[in-house]
């Protein structure tokens, strides 16, 4: 008999959605962690709309846009000039959730909260050792000597996954030389908090990025630092650094968190064997460039969540979780393939590469449409699952979404005509979408009972059925074919 139902070793953003995603699913889990609590340090700082909209339908987004610093510009200096103003949050982006500077830490502390209210907690102090698996589940080893059984194992406990490692799951991929400082220090100089600000110097660029309660973010590439420098070493080199590099007048105040980050760019081999499963760091490491890290985490988790809900219900089999790996795993290898190309351009010493990029690339991303295409793309609300084995093929000219697409949110009618929005509904729901009742109604709640909401919409021609992630899965007017989806689906986790 298992003690639980999932075992989840980690408790960052990845795990701790994962484990409110699968309550919000009915589904029991225990999250262990091997930190004696919650970390204080921010470690990531940048929430995009994507991550903010999974937070919002795991209901644990919260008013953590009023914590957030809204400085949504970039401006990025060569010597004493301006070259280069980007702005975030493009208004014509369909997504009512904001992206966020916000610490990684405050983003933890209300997904604890909504673990809390979901009747979960994490059990501090308690790092994963080992394990060892069979056909009922996994029999996990506990830091102080005790074990744990559970169904399912999901390892979500960062680069160093002692899951990933234990499950024999190879993780390919280099070390690389760019490392940089990171630090969330107290500033005393006239830069505007109103953006994020940037210098490209022949040493290296730095950043500095606002934070709430008056921090500021810095990251500076600083090869010549070592990787295990004391905080006085890193605090001392940014006191010379900073000036240098930005030719402005500034004192450091008091430091928060000083960090060398070592870039690595690893994927995993694979996100499953047998019982036991990878997300988040665990399962891909990249540059911190862009925002990426957090918010891949969090769709690997929302994307787990209710396949490995289904499969323990008994609602589907066992195949339907290839359907994660397939989906997220080519998201990942995109992420490792513009993180690494940003990184480059951002600290390139070479003179043909300084001249493509402060000649070239400078001038382009100037380009209020180029500006649009970033926004849009670092945001991840262009991901999509066309290509994964749950979506059937469409016509290239399709009307949107296609399946596999994003939905996204909007005001339907419940069955009591009350105006609704999409997205609440997704907690641990699919939501069916059609004019009226009908025999489509009838189909997926024979196939998915009580785990569909049915909402309204007039003057719509066909049915959507729209997954617990907010992705489009079917769409049409035949009920034979929605059967036939649903069939395929849950049984084999393909439908093509």
């Amino acid at each position: 008999m298992a003690d639980s139902q999932v075992l989840i070793a980690g408790a960052g953003p990845t795990g701790l959605a994962l484990a409110c995603g699968l309550l919000s699913h009915g589904v029991p889990v225990r999250i262990v962690d091997k930190a004696d609590g919650p970390a204080t340090t921010s470690r990531a700082n940048f929430v995009h709309a994507r991550g903010s909209e999974v937070l919002d339908r795991i209901a644990a987004l919260g008013d953590l846009p009023q914590q957030a610093v809204r400085a949504m510009r970039i401006t990025t200096y060569l010597g004493d000039k301006p070259v280069l103003r980007v702005r975030f949050g493009d208004p014509g982006i369909r997504s009512a959730a904001p992206p966020m500077v916000i610490s990684q830490a405050t983003v933890e502390a209300a997904l604890r909260d909504r673990l809390a209210e979901l009747g979960g907690a994490v059990d501090w102090s308690t790092p994963l050792s080992g394990l060892r698996q069979d056909a009922g589940g996994v029999v996990a080893t506990l830091g102080d000597g005790t074990t744990a059984r559970a169904a399912w194992l999901v390892g979500c406990d960062g680069a160093a996954s002692t899951t990933r490692r234990r499950a024999g799951i190879g993780f390919p991929g280099v070390r690389l030389s760019e490392r940089f400082l990171l630090a969330d220090v107290r500033l005393d100089w006239d830069l505007d908090r109103s953006g994020t600000t940037g210098w490209i110097h022949p040493d290296g660029m730095v950043g500095a990025m606002p934070m709430p309660d008056g921090i500021w973010r810095i990251i500076a590439y600083d090869p010549d630092m070592a990787g295990d420098a004391a905080d006085d070493e890193i605090l001392q080199r940014l006191r010379r650094l900073l000036p240098e590099r930005t030719g402005r007048t500034v004192r450091v105040t008091d430091a928060e968190w000083l960090s060398m980050f070592t870039v690595h760019r690893r994927l995993a081999d694979t996100y499953r064997r047998g019982r036991v499963l990878i997300a988040g760091d665990a399962a891909h490491t990249h540059a911190p460039f862009g925002g990426q890290g957090m918010l891949t985490g969090l769709g690997d988790a929302e994307n787990l969540a209710w396949k490995l809900a289904l499969v323990i219900y008994g609602v589907a089999e066992q195949p339907l979780l290839d359907s994660y790996e397939a989906e997220r795993r080519p998201l990942a290898t995109d992420v490792l393939r513009s993180t690494s190309a940003v990184t480059k351009v951002n600290i390139t010493q070479r003179p043909v590469g300084r001249f493509v990029r402060d000649r070239i690339a400078v001038p382009l991303l100037n380009l209020p449409a180029v500006q649009r295409w970033i926004t849009y793309q670092t945001s991840q609300l262009w991901v999509s699952y066309r290509k994964g084995p749950l979506a059937e093929r469409s016509l290239p000219l399709a009307d949107k979404p296609r399946p596999g697409d994003r939905v996204p949110d909007g005001t339907y009618a419940a069955p009591d005509g009350s105006p609704v929005r999409l997205y609440p509904q997704l907690r641990g729901h699919w939501v069916l979408i059609s004019t009226t009742e009908s025999a489509a109604c009838g189909v997926v709640r024979a196939h998915l009972a009580d785990r569909v909401t049915i909402l309204h919409q007039a003057g719509r021609s066909e049915v959507y059925l729209v997954r617990p992630d907010g992705h489009l899965a079917w769409r049409g007017t035949d009920p034979e074919q929605l059967d036939s989806w649903l069939t395929r689906a849950l049984a084999t986790g393909r439908v093509r």
